[in-house]
C-alpha cells in the first residue's frame, strides 16, 4: 500500500536464496543431510498464492492488490521460481522421491499450472512482445526460465517443442528491436538481465539441440556482448545512464559470452569479474542456472587473463552514447562519458546530452543513478522523483524548464568524431525540452582534448528570455568556490573507503555566478555508493542573452 517493495521480497528471495544453497549443498555432499530442508522449502514455495511480486500483479483481471490464483501471471521472479524448481528435479529428484512421491509431482503440477500452460496459451503478455512493440529485459530473463522449465520439466515432446518454438519467437522480439550497436539503453545494470539474459537462452537452446541452434557468429549478438566491457569506467565504475547504479560487478558469464563470440576482451573482463566476486570464497549470488556453469569452469576462469580491456574511445551510434579517455587499457588520466538519444528509453531518466567525467578512475562529475523501487518508480508520478529530472544531470536548466518525458523529446543533428587527440560529440538537446522552454537550438559539444581536458560547449539560441538559465553539474567532490572562474572540486571519502576524483572546473565568471548546494541522500541504495550526499553546482547566467555561447572545461588538479 505504501510501494515500498522490499518489505515483501527480501523475504520471497531469501527463501529462494536458502533454498538455491541447500541444493548445491546436497549436490556436492550427497549424504542427504539436507534434504529435510530442502524438502521444507520446496513445499513451502508450491504453497505461495503467486510466486512473483506483488508490484507486477497489473495484469491480471483483478488489478493489483491480492493476486488471483485462477489467473496465473508470469512474471520474472515467478519464471525464476519455476526455473528454480525445475533444476531442483533435475538434480535431486530420485532423493525427493525417497522422501515422498508427492514432491516431485507438486512441483511438476505448479510449474504446469503457473508457467508452461499459461505461456503456452497466452499470447497477451506485454513482455512477448506479440502486439508489435518494443520489449526489454523481462523478454529474455523470462525466455531463459521458460525454456529452463521446459526442457527440464516437460514430459510430452511435441508440447515441449511448441513451447521452445514459442519461447523463440518471443526471443526474436528482443532481437529483432535490439539496437544494432549493441547498446543497452536501459544501462549496464540490466544488461545482467537483458544482454546476459539472451546468453542464458542462447546456451539453453546450444547446449539442448547440440549446437545446432547456433547464432553466436551474428554481429547484432556480438554487440551486444562486448557492450558491458565497452562502458566499464575504471574496476566497479561503470557509465550508468538509465536506471543503472555507478557501481556494479558484471556477472561471471562474461567469461563463457566472451568465449562463445571468440572475444579475449569480454572473456577478461569475465575472469576479473570472477576475482573480483571472489567467488572461490564468496560464492555466487545469482540464480541456479549461472551457479552451476560456473562450477564447472572454475580452474579454466581463474586461469585466464583478467585485465579489463578498458577501451580507449567507443562510440554506439544507435543509443548515441560516447566513452572516450586519454589512453587504452588504463584509467589514469581523463575519462568522459555523454550520451544523446530521446526521453523515452528504457528505465529513462531525461538525460539527453548527460555527461559524466572521472578522474583516474575516480568520479568526479557523475550520475547519480536510482533510487530503490517504489510505487511511483514507474508510475505516471515517475517524474517528481529526483533521480529522473534534468536538472539533478549535468544538463541546462532553460528559462526555468527541465527536460520533457517522452519519444518526441530526442537529441537533433548528432555528430561524432575521434582521433588519436581528441574524442567528440556534438548533438543539438534543444529537442529535449518542450516548446514553453523556448528553445530554437542548443548545441552542446562535448570534447576529449586528450592529456588536457574536457570541455563542454553550450552555444544556443532562444526565442526569447522568459525565466533564469541555468547549467546544473553532480559532483560527489568536496567543492571549493574561488574567484576568477575557477572551482576546486577536492577529493571527498566514499562509503567504500576510496576516495572521490579531484579536478578543476574553470567557467567565465563573466557570463556565469556559480552556486554550490548539498543534496542530502537517504535512499539506501544510493548511500552505498555517494554516502550521504552530492554537490549540485549550479552557473546561473548573469544577463541572460537570447543567444550566447558558454564553456566550462575540467583539468586534472
Amino acid at each position: 500500500r505504501d510501494g515500498n517493495r522490499d518489505r515483501y521480497q527480501s523475504v520471497s528471495f531469501e527463501r529462494r536464496r536458502i533454498l538455491v544453497n541447500l541444493v548445491i549443498a546436497e549436490c556436492m555432499e550427497g549424504k542427504g543431510r539436507f534434504l529435510d530442508d530442502i524438502v521444507n522449502g520446496v513445499w513451502a514455495i508450491c504453497e505461495e498464492s503467486f510466486w512473483g511480486v506483488s508490484a507486477h500483479l497489473g495484469p491480471q483481471k483483478a488489478g493489483y492488490g491480492l493476486p488471483d490464483v485462477t489467473e496465473p501471471i508470469v512474471d520474472l521472479f515467478a519464471a525464476e521460481t519455476s526455473a528454480l524448481l525445475a533444476w531442483t528435479v533435475y538434480l535431486l529428484g530420485a532423493k525427493l522421491d525417497a522422501v515422498s512421491p508427492l514432491i516431485v509431482s507438486r512441483i511438476e503440477l505448479e510449474i504446469d499450472r503457473r508457467i508452461l500452460t499459461p505461456l503456452l496459451e497466452r499470447d497477451d503478455f506485454s513482455w512477448m512482445g506479440f502486439g508489435g512493440q518494443r520489449v526489454n529485459n523481462w523478454n529474455p530473463w523470462i525466455c531463459s526460465n521458460w525454456l529452463t522449465s521446459n526442457l527440464l520439466i516437460e514430459a510430452d515432446e511435441e508440447r515441449r517443442l511448441k513451447l521452445v518454438a514459442k519461447a523463440m519467437r518471443a526471443l526474436d522480439n528482443f532481437i529483432d528491436h535490439y539496437p544494432k550497436d549493441g547498446g543497452c539503453d536501459e544501462g549496464p545494470g540490466y544488461w545482467g538481465w537483458a544482454g546476459a539474459s539472451l546468453y542464458d537462452c542462447l546456451e539453453l537452446l546450444y547446449s539442448a539441440t547440440g549446437g545446432h541452434i547456433n547464432i553466436y557468429d551474428k554481429p547484432l549478438i556480438q554487440n551486444i556482448g562486448k557492450f558491458i566491457y565497452r562502458i566499464q569506467i575504471h574496476d566497479r565504475y561503470f557509465v550508468n545512464f538509465a536506471d543503472a547504479p555507478a557501481m556494479l560487478t558484471p556477472p561471471v558469464l562474461v567469461y563463457g559470452f566472451g568465449k562463445r563470440i571468440n572475444d579475449p576482451q569480454m572473456m577478461a573482463l569475465g575472469a576479473w569479474s570472477a576475482h573480483k566476486h571472489d567467488i572461490q570464497n564468496n560464492g555466487i549470488t545469482d540464480s541456479i542456472g549461472r551457479l552451476l556453469p560456473v562450477l564447472f569452469s572454475l580452474e579454466e576462469v581463474f586461469k585466464a587473463e583478467a585485465t579489463p580491456p578498458l577501451p580507449r574511445d567507443v562510440w554506439l551510434d544507435e543509443i548515441q552514447v560516447m566513452v572516450a579517455r586519454d589512453n587504452e587499457g588504463t584509467s589514469k588520466g581523463l575519462f568522459v562519458a555523454a550520451k544523446g538519444g530521446h526521453n523515452a528509453e528504457s528505465h529513462n531518466h531525461n538525460d539527453v546530452g548527460n555527461v559524466i567525467v572521472y578522474v583516474d578512475g575516480l568520479p568526479v562529475l557523475v550520475d547519480v543513478g536510482v533510487e530503490t523501487y517504489t510505487a511511483k518508480t514507474f508510475s505516471s508520478r515517475r517524474y517528481e522523483i529526483w533521480t529522473m529530472q534534468s536538472s539533478y544531470h549535468s544538463l541546462p536548466t532553460v528559462n526555468g524548464k527541465q527536460q520533457a518525458p517522452g519519444r518526441e523529446y530526442a537529441a537533433r543533428n548528432v555528430t561524432y568524431r575521434v582521433d588519436n587527440q581528441i574524442a567528440q560529440l556534438a548533438l543539438d538537446i534543444a529537442g529535449a525540452y518542450s516548446e514553453a522552454a523556448g528553445i530554437n537550438t542548443w548545441m552542446r559539444t562535448v570534447t576529449l582534448n586528450r592529456g588536457t581536458d574536457v570541455t563542454i560547449t553550450d552555444a544556443y539560441d532562444l526565442k526569447g528570455i522568459s525565466g533564469d538559465l541555468r547549467l546544473n553539474l553532480l559532483t560527489v567532490c568536496d567543492v571549493l568556490l574561488e574567484d576568477g572562474g575557477l572551482i576546486t572540486l577536492k577529493a571527498s571519502e566514499l562509503p567504500d573507503g576510496s576516495p572521490s576524483g579531484t579536478a578543476q572546473l574553470h567557467y567565465d565568471a563573466d557570463k556565469l555566478t556559480a552556486s554550490a548546494e548539498e543534496i542530502v541522500i537517504e535512499d539506501g541504495n544510493l548511500k552505498r555508493i555517494w554516502g550521504n550526499r552530492l554537490i549540485r553546482i549550479v552557473f546561473k547566467a548573469n544577463n541572460p542573452l537570447q543567444r550566447d555561447t558558454w564553456t566550462l572545461r575540467i583539468t586534472k588538479s
